[in-house]
């Protein structure tokens, strides 16, 4: 008999070639399988909520295990963690219902992009910033301002990386907002779901509205070209982490969606 747990799993994206399992890199589904398979030998592999790139962090990856017996929580915890680096760990365990898979039964996800302004790189944050230099200070009204035409459900292909194979480039934004940080601003993405590197390239065509290299009033017809060419870079992958997913409610797994979504 299969016991199905949902795990919360953290990790520090640097040593990691992303989420996804890979034939010879590192990443954050080989390195739990591994740990799981030290004491479960026949353990099916993690299934996780989302594929965070090569270097992104995670707070909040949501990962459905199955185990042969029926584990305490925190005992599965313990064992787990036990066989894991110190850049990954597993931050809560629970039982999970039968029928639950976290990629598709997510219905919102929160990123933050983290950026570090200032005359120096903060050593101690660095890992988990960009740091961006700039002769003057980063206009986060005008960035605040160039938000608005992104809210809502668009076709995002001007924000989509070439190798994404998303079957379709429309995903629904609900939240886009900056917030002043000791030392940075944090770029906070709330939505259904993103295109591969999504999130990055907003962040870096957003830091060129603050440079002043782009008007503030240009995201909506850089929405209408769908075009990549037209956006600006692809932001570090260390500044990003998934920080938060909200499950169908049906489920019973963290805090209902404050965007509604199905069940």
């Amino acid at each position: 008999m299969s016991h199905p747990f949902f795990l919360t799993v953290a990790y520090a994206g640097a040593n990691f070639h992303g989420w996804q399992i890979q034939t010879s890199l590192r990443s954050g589904q080989g390195d739990l399988w591994a740990a799981l398979r030290a004491f479960e030998p026949g353990a099916p592999m993690p299934q996780g909520t989302g594929r965070t790139d090569a270097g992104v962090h995670a707070r909040a990856q949501g990962v459905l295990i199955h185990t042969s017996r029926d584990w305490e929580p925190y005992r599965l915890l313990a064992a787990l963690n036990a066989h894991l680096a110190k850049d990954i760990r597993v931050m809560a365990v629970q039982p999970a219902p039968e029928g639950f898979f976290p990629r598709q039964h997510a219905v919102a996800k929160r990123y933050v992009y983290r950026l570090g302004l200032g005359p120096a790189a903060d050593p101690l944050v660095a890992a988990f910033r960009w740091h961006v230099h700039q002769a003057r200070s980063l206009d986060l009204e005008a960035m605040a301002t160039a938000t608005a035409p992104l809210l809502g459900t668009h076709d995002f292909s001007s924000f989509r990386c070439a190798e994404c194979v998303a079957k379709t480039p429309v995903r629904t934004l609900h939240d886009l907002r900056i917030t002043r940080v000791e030392g940075g601003a944090d770029l906070v993405f709330e939505g259904t779901s993103f295109l591969m590197h999504q999130v990055r390239i907003l962040a870096g065509t957003l830091v060129e509205v603050g440079r002043g290299r782009r008007p503030a009033t240009s995201m909506g017809e850089l929405l209408r070209t769908r075009d990549r060419r037209a956006a600006g870079p692809t932001a570090p992958p260390e500044g990003l982490c998934l920080e938060q997913v909200w499950y169908e409610s049906r489920w019973g797994l963290g805090a209902p969606s404050p965007f509604g979504g199905r069940g």
